[in-house]
């Protein structure tokens, strides 16, 4: 008996056979399991994946490494669906956020049984990826309902992109690490709008804007307030000047 077991554990630890194999089960002593094919004792064609934690793989391999179409749960209920290269995510993909609730496990809508207290949190991210982050066209849904689409450089708002906020407001123009930065458009819910330069996130360098109520500032701005230019009313008159910061009234 002690021979056989020695036997088994040798054969849950080892590859199996050189060649092209189908539908071979495959188990690790730490609970691992993988369902699917292989090819020279290797991973590759379709095939399921169990990790010890939870974890599960479903799609394509080559070579042993996740490559192709596929889907990765987490253990969480955290989702990805899309295209793997070389065992990252790489090309088209979603990942679907979720957030761990404690103290509603009974409540239904759980994303899967293993954790039913995992809920989708409305995070999203769907469009291309490289070597495992975003990078080029993508839109990121926010929890809140807000959301950016446009291009992404490793894993940061980079280049052109459009802003939608919850409120109503949206930003269309240039972006770099995350943040507003370059020449953008900002319009309010309420009628207003911004056209010129920002710089991390904040009006600054030569801008219009333009009221609801037809009047407008054109001028220059210095961290998101207006420096030095003029304020006009809607018929074209002036209403004041500024200068570095400070009103100037007409006399």
């Amino acid at each position: 008996m002690k021979h056989l077991l020695i036997i088994f554990s040798i054969l849950l630890t080892s590859s199996p056979l050189f060649g092209q194999e189908t539908g071979v089960l495959y188990l690790w002593e730490n609970g691992t399991k993988y369902m699917g094919e292989w090819k020279d004792g290797k991973r590759h064609g379709q095939g399921n994946m169990t990790y010890h934690d939870g974890s599960k793989f479903v799609g394509k391999w080559k070579n042993g490494k996740r490559h192709g179409q596929g889907t990765y749960t987490w253990n969480d209920g955290e989702k990805y669906v899309g295209e793997f290269k070389d065992d990252k995510p790489n090309g088209e993909g979603t990942y679907t956020w979720c957030f761990y609730c404690s103290w509603c496990s009974s409540l239904p809508g759980a994303t899967n049984s293993s954790h039913p207290s995992s809920f989708a949190d409305g995070r999203k991210y769907e469009g291309e990826w490289k070597d495992g982050v975003y990078h080029g066209h993508g839109t990121y849904t926010f929890s809140d309902g807000s959301k950016y689409e446009g291009e992404w450089r490793d894993v940061k708002k980079y280049g052109q992109g459009t802003f939608y906020y919850t409120d109503g407001s949206v930003y269309v123009g240039e972006l770099k690490g995350g943040e507003r930065n370059g020449q953008g458009t900002y319009t309010w819910t309420n009628g207003d709008k911004y056209v010129g330069e920002y710089k991390d996130g904040k009006k600054n360098g030569q801008g219009k804007f333009t009221y609801t109520d037809g009047g407008w500032y054109d001028g220059s701005w210095k961290e998101g307030q207006s420096w030095t230019g003029i304020t006009y009313y809607k018929d074209g008159n002036i209403s004041y000047e500024k200068v570095n910061g400070e009103i100037q009234y007409k006399q």
